[in-house]
């Protein structure tokens, strides 16, 4: 017991004394963090608009009632241009900061957490880069923000279940059904993953029509998925 708090207060100490000569600053207004304060600074997390449960129903019905494939839907916030959600999530896909992407997977757990657990899932996946473009970035985004999730509600992440077969254009211009086409096929089922009967969660960082996420539950619930939901950090309109 004593050298365990002798270890906290030693790793506190040396983190202040770390924070102290290397000062962290906010990914979104590069003010100096407190002491407290993680990867974004309360000032900036505060003026991020939360996705309220009216606005999660009706996207829900809006993007994914019609086809019976996801089951449920969750979302923290609500993605705004030109605000700092955007800041943020730019920095953490183009900016190599990768501890952004763990601190918005516990950011959404502390969010929705509640709501998630009654889906009862057996396992989180990531929505798949291509090989190309995850071999450009380095790694991706979204499998980062799983590893949030799962440290905060020890739902096992799962990233090799699904692999991106082929290499698609940007949806930022696109209309819904150019989307649609654009991910059309685009998934496949990796050879000797099980996942007959199991409730799996698809994470994505933002959603906008809900196409690529629909794409990837297809393939789940075609190959024995009994449920499948989807959770991003933030809803686009």
């Amino acid at each position: 017991m004593l050298s365990t708090v002798l270890h906290k207060s030693f790793e506190s100490a040396a983190n202040q004394l770390l924070g102290f000569f290397f000062p962290s600053f906010c990914t979104a207004c590069k003010t100096k963090l407190a002491a407290t304060e993680k990867c974004v600074c309360q000032s900036c997390i505060s003026k991020i608009q939360i996705a309220d449960s009216e606005r999660i129903e009706r996207e829900y019905h809006r993007k994914f009632s019609h086809n019976n494939i996801i089951s449920a839907f969750q979302s923290a916030f609500v993605f705004e241009k030109d605000k700092e959600l955007q800041d943020i999530l730019h920095a953490l896909k183009y900016n190599n900061k990768f501890l952004v992407g763990k601190f918005l997977g516990e950011l959404i757990a502390s969010q929705v957490g509640e709501q998630v657990k009654t889906w009862n899932a057996d396992m989180i996946i990531p929505v798949p880069l291509h090989s190309l473009k995850k071999a450009e970035r380095g790694y991706n985004q979204a499998e980062l923000i799983c590893k949030g999730i799962s440290k905060v509600l020890f739902i096992p992440t799962k990233p090799n279940v699904l692999k991106r077969s082929r290499y698609t254009l940007s949806q930022t211009t696109m209309t819904l059904e150019e989307r649609k086409e654009n991910v059309h096929k685009a998934f496949v089922l990796r050879k000797k993953r099980k996942i007959t009967g199991k409730r799996i969660i698809i994470v994505d960082d933002v959603l906008t029509t809900g196409a690529t996420i629909t794409e990837c539950a297809r393939v789940l619930k075609e190959n024995g998925a009994e449920e499948v939901y989807a959770l991003s950090v933030a809803i686009a309109d």
